[in-house]
C-alpha cells in the first residue's frame, strides 16, 4: 500500500472517530422532556457555527462572541443534565 492509501485511511478513521464521539456527547447533553432548554442549546449551537464561518474577527469582538456561545452551550448543558437527573 502506498503512503497515499495510508494518509487516506487515516483521514477516513479519524472522521469516524470524530462523528462517533460528537453523537455520543450529543446524546448525553440531551435535554430530555426539556423542550425549552433543548431548542435553546440548539439555537446556541447554530448561533456559534455562524460565528465560526463569519470573516475578520471584528475588532476581537468575533472572538469574544464565539468564547460566550460556548460558555453558554457548556451551562445549558450542564442545566440539562442537572435536571435530568433530579
Amino acid at each position: 500500500m502506498n503512503v497515499s492509501k495510508w494518509i487516506a485511511l487515516a483521514a477516513i478513521a479519524g472522521t469516524v472517530v470524530t462523528v462517533g464521539y460528537r453523537a455520543a456527547h450529543a446524546q448525553a447533553a440531551a435535554c430530555n422532556n426539556q423542550p425549552n432548554m433543548g431548542h435553546a442549546l440548539g439555537a446556541l449551537k447554530s448561533a456559534r457555527a455562524y460565528l465560526d464561518r463569519a470573516e475578520h474577527d471584528k475588532g476581537g469582538w468575533r472572538a469574544k462572541a464565539i468564547e460566550s456561545a460556548d460558555t453558554a452551550i457548556h451551562e445549558t448543558e450542564k442545566g440539562c443534565a442537572y435536571a435530568d437527573t433530579h
